[in-house]
């Protein structure tokens, strides 16, 4: 479980996140949508641990900053950022040794061939192409059997077939009973996936939908609504 009280974060003058309270359960999908500049990476980066912000966050009940939190909690940031000198497999060695995690050499191999990568682990950070960084970003997430997963737009920059594999990886978690945020403005990419949506907007939360409360409206339509409702308030406003 992923849980979010009270998050708020201020650059300077300018108040990026307001007060964002939510919570991912068990076994679900959740999806933080909105615009870009609505606030959404500033929330991942915050409970990735990499932005000091007000509020609290608990990984799977423990705060997100303890190592118990930490030790069970993958993230894919939205701009990989890989070792230059570090080889593709020596990126999981490395990971499978910070985390002291028991895997085989059998697993690594399946994990580096599920994602294309298997001819690629030789190859050094700074050799790799935007989209084999992301896969790379998402094999070292995906080597602690994390039971928190944060991706923040990971499908910028895949090709086809690895979009269409880590649909596959994410639904697969879900159904082990892993907790999933995922923060996009990609609406498409999401569709099938989505348990819960929270709909982002000016760096608050505007409305949270369920999938099993809104019947056969789609993704497009939910946002669409909140934006738009959103916007019309705030020209009535200024007209006023």
């Amino acid at each position: 479980m992923l849980e979010i009280r009270e998050l708020t974060k201020s650059y300077e003058q300018n108040l990026a996140v307001d007060q964002v309270s939510f919570t991912v359960e068990d076994g679900t999908i959740g999806i933080l949508l909105g615009p870009n500049g609505a606030g959404k990476s500033t929330v991942i980066k915050s409970i990735a641990g990499l932005l000091k912000y007000k509020g609290e966050v608990r990984i799977d009940g423990f705060p997100a900053r303890s190592m118990q939190a930490k030790r069970i909690f993958g993230y894919v940031p939205e701009l990989p950022a890989l070792f230059q000198t570090l080889s593709v497999e020596e990126h999981l060695e490395y990971i499978r040794r910070a985390y002291q995690i028991e895997v085989t050499q059998q697993e690594i191999d399946d994990l580096l061939r599920r994602l294309e990568l298997d001819d690629k682990r030789g190859k050094m950070g700074s050799e790799l192409s935007k989209g084999m960084m992301q896969k790379v970003s998402i094999c070292c997430a995906l080597l602690i059997r994390p039971r928190v997963l944060l991706l923040d737009e990971p499908m910028v920059g895949l090709d086809p077939k690895a979009i269409k594999e880590l649909k596959e990886i994410v639904l697969e978690l879900k159904n082990q009973g892993a907790t999933i945020l995922i923060s996009t403005h990609m609406l498409e990419m999401v569709e099938e996936l989505w348990d819960t949506v929270y709909v982002m907007e000016k760096g608050k939360i505007l409305a949270v939908y369920r999938r099993d409360q809104v019947g056969d409206q789609n993704l497009d339509e939910l946002f669409f609504s909140v934006t738009e409702r959103e916007e019309k308030d705030n020209q009535e406003e200024e007209t006023s």
